[in-house]
């Protein structure tokens, strides 16, 4: 590391390492005389000049990949939980917007159903009241003509205002109890749903937090285990170059010295060669055997990088599997989230349809009152219509009296009185207020009945008339005499006993009443009841 960080002289690694106190103490610098510092050593100290640049560059080059994939390293996780935070932080405030659009159009919804139940429940209440006070403004003025007619018609009035108090009671119980469903349901609906983003919300943080955890305690680990196999390495480099540092200038002094003692030697006489070839053929010997040490401690240094290398590639292979265990659970996390998101929606669509639903129900249900309404409006105009057509007689004696004995009629109420079996009996019991009804209606249909048979014998009797007339204009037209015999129609006239029967009255069906004569006109040219001879004492019958 100290050689790759300057460019001064190739002795400044052991400045720095003698500055650091966890290095060793720094070796004394090497002097060399002037005579080594001579043409005879420049060529050694350029190859050497240029090998140190070489391994300060590789050096250089080296720290700084590895200190830009610490930094991509550094930039990619910090970035990864950036872009996981945003994403939940965004996942939160969608899933926020969203409760709080779907609880908006449902209270909206609400408020509109609500607001629409009240207008009607106001427009009823109005046509009511309307409908109550027009009754009572005609009973004011029917007041006026007959005490009787107005303790009965105020007896039926009353009836009706009770009956229609117990339906109001009965359509304000409904709705009450409808808006206390519809609240009901609502607050369960909203209680599950709170309940149901609060768990969701505890899991997700839960298994963000342990991802963070994990990812903390292996970045840790790998850190610690590379700034170890670091300092080793850089221990161990800095060992093999103090030992080479020393075993090189070891060998220049050596090498200095046989080199003057050479030339020394040389100089003086050439008995002493012999001399120095076995002093030399020892320092060849002893040369010799520290090249192999050399080439030993070599090897262990090779064999001990080897091993290093090997526990940097089994520490990367860890590092590996756990990022890629680490980038699995990821994924898992990933589709669990995926699932809760699918979750979400399918529970937003069921919500969604059980709106639709509701929708439909209360559709449903308004056109139901509206149709009831209508019914009832109908049914308002045609008693007033009704009303309109009665007679004094109806309006003195709405009901007829029943043509029961004392002792029938008390059979009959025994019978009313006492508890019915049959559910066709109890059924019928909701519906004993609409007697005096069925007694109204079966009159009417009785007189309906009657008048249908009147007019069928009026237009009889119109038909045979007729035809007498073809006959008595046929007989004046072929003879202009006098005819002994009298026409068919004076016979028909002269004859008492021929009278029309009477049709069959409502008096004949049990329990009625002869019903009132009908309200309309005979015929312009049957009422006078004239005859062909000018006899005005013929008046054809009515029912």
């Amino acid at each position: 590391m100290g050689v790759g960080r300057g460019n001064g002289p190739w002795w400044a690694p052991w400045r720095g390492h003698h500055a650091d106190p966890g290095h060793p103490p720094t070796p004394p610098a090497v002097s060399l005389s002037p005579a080594m510092a001579g043409p005879h050593s420049t060529a050694p100290n350029a190859a050497e000049t240029e090998l140190l640049l070489l391994q300060k560059q590789a050096l250089a080059e080296e720290e700084a990949a590895k200190a830009k994939q610490e930094l991509l390293a550094r930039f990619l996780q910090v970035k990864l939980s950036r872009e996981e935070q945003s994403s939940m932080w965004g996942l939160h405030k969608v899933c926020t917007l969203w409760r709080l659009a779907q609880r908006k159009t449902k209270d909206q919804e609400l408020r509109q159903d609500i607001e629409i139940l009240s207008q009607t429940f106001t427009r009823v209440m109005d046509c009511k009241d309307g409908v109550i006070e027009a009754l009572v403004r005609e009973l004011e003025e029917a007041e006026e003509q007959q005490n009787r007619a107005l303790r009965s018609h105020l007896h039926l009035t009353d009836q009706l205002l009770q009956l229609q108090r117990c339906r109001l009671g009965y359509l304000e119980e409904g709705f009450s109890a409808q808006v206390g469903a519809l609240k009901a349901e609502f607050e369960a609906e909203r209680k599950t749903i709170l309940e149901q983003q609060d768990w969701e919300r505890c899991c997700l943080q839960d298994m963000a937090l342990a991802t963070e955890q994990d990812h903390a305690r292996s970045d840790h680990e790998a850190m610690l285990n590379f700034q170890s196999a670091r300092d080793d390495i850089k221990n161990k480099c800095w060992q093999e170059q103090q030992y080479s540092r020393l075993q090189l200038v070891a060998r220049l002094e050596g090498l200095w010295e046989q080199i003057q003692k050479a030339r020394r030697s040389y100089t003086e006489a050439t008995e002493k060669r012999k001399v120095e070839f076995e002093e030399l053929k020892k320092k060849c010997v002893k040369s010799s055997w520290d090249i192999n040490v050399q080439a030993k401690k070599l090897q262990k240094l090779q064999d001990t990088i080897t091993a290093t290398r090997s526990q940097i590639a089994a520490h990367l292979q860890e590092s590996e599997e756990q990022n890629q265990r680490i980038q699995e659970e990821k994924d898992h996390a990933v589709q669990k989230l995926q699932k809760l998101r699918a979750a979400i929606s399918q529970a937003g669509t069921t919500a969604h349809a059980h709106l639709v639903t509701l929708t439909c129900q209360c559709s449903a249900t308004l056109k139901a009152l509206q149709q009831v309404v209508e019914k009832a409006q109908r049914i308002l105009r045609l008693a007033e219509m009704c009303r309109r057509l009665e007679t004094e007689e109806e309006k003195v004696l709405p009901f007829y009296p029943s043509s029961l004995a004392e002792w029938e009629q008390q059979d009959v109420r025994r019978i009313l009185a006492a508890s019915p079996n049959e559910p066709l009996a109890r059924a019928m019991q909701d519906y004993v207020g609409l007697e005096r009804f069925w007694q109204r209606f079966n009159k009417a249909k009785l007189e309906e009945k009657a008048l249908e048979r009147a007019q069928a014998a009026l237009a009889n009797r119109n038909r045979h008339l007729r035809e007498l007339l073809q006959q008595y204009l046929a007989g004046a037209a072929l003879s202009q005499k006098v005819p002994r015999d009298p026409p068919p129609l004076l016979t028909t006239k002269q004859k008492p006993s021929a009278a029309p029967r009477s049709p069959p009255s409502a008096s004949n069906w049990p329990g009625t009443t002869s019903p009132a004569p009908p309200r309309t006109a005979a015929p312009r040219h049957l009422q006078g009841g004239h005859s062909l001879s000018g006899d005005p004492t013929e008046t054809p019958w009515g029912p």
